[in-house]
């Protein structure tokens, strides 16, 4: 590694194309990153859930499993909140959200530049590494751990979507403070925001899931403001 060169992480690169996989895999390892292969969706859910990698790079079109499913399957079978950026060869806005959705956290559309790739990777693992290190996040008696995508409320495990994990880290984290729904939607789907109605009816869905079994409303809208997470006491009947 270069004097000065910022040490990497371990990346799994789940990719088909053997000319753009050993690409990326050489560029990777001459910048201070350990690199392990897949070249199909099946070999690259098992090698992600048996080691702890920092970030996989995942192609959205594969042999035996595609990297949508692949997605999915990690973040509500395996549980991993390992950083994925997904690679996909169509520039659709549709296409980006599907991913997003399915748990990725970033996108690239081929062609790429590998220096953009490399750029987007080392910022994928620095919040991680932060999030992992962080606390687990309480509000009342809702409970999430961010490293084990695990949320609980009255002791009871909640099941969330991908994008409602993400929201509810969100508004967690910044818990009690009321956060914008501009400031919401661009965390979660970056520069590819959805129609109007999207936010909306994740919301609607977490809502549904952390407050309607209980007495106690966690989830609140702030007219003209945005939303926030907080114990709030009832006012007196």
């Amino acid at each position: 590694m270069r004097e000065g060169q910022e040490n990497g992480g371990l990346v799994l690169i789940v990719e088909d194309n053997r000319n753009i996989s050993e690409m990326v895999g050489e560029y990777l390892e001459s910048r201070g990153f350990e690199v392990d292969f897949a070249a199909d969706g099946l070999d690259g859910y098992r090698l992600a859930t048996e080691n702890s990698y920092d970030v996989i790079v995942l192609d959205l079109m594969l042999p035996r499993l595609d990297g949508i499913e692949v997605c999915k399957r990690l973040r509500e079978e395996a549980r991993k909140s390992t950083p994925i950026l997904m690679l996909t060869a169509r520039d659709t806005l549709d296409e980006k959200l599907t991913g997003l959705s399915a748990g990725a956290d970033d996108y690239l559309t081929k062609p790429f530049a590998i220096q953009e790739l490399e750029a987007r990777l080392r910022v994928l693992i620095r919040r991680e590494r932060r999030q992992v290190g962080s606390e687990v996040l309480k509000v009342g008696d809702l409970v999430l751990d961010p490293a084990s995508l695990r949320a609980t409320r009255g002791g009871n495990e909640l099941q969330l979507s991908p994008i409602g994990l993400k929201l509810l880290t969100i508004l967690m984290r910044e818990s009690p403070r009321v956060v914008s729904r501009q400031d919401i939607e661009r965390e979660i789907w970056g520069n590819s925001l959805p129609d109007s109605d999207t936010l909306r009816s994740h919301l609607y869905n977490l809502r549904k899931i952390i407050d309607k079994p209980f007495e106690k409303p966690l989830l609140h809208t702030v007219q003209s403001a945005g939303y926030r997470i907080a114990d709030i006491e009832r006012p007196p009947a």
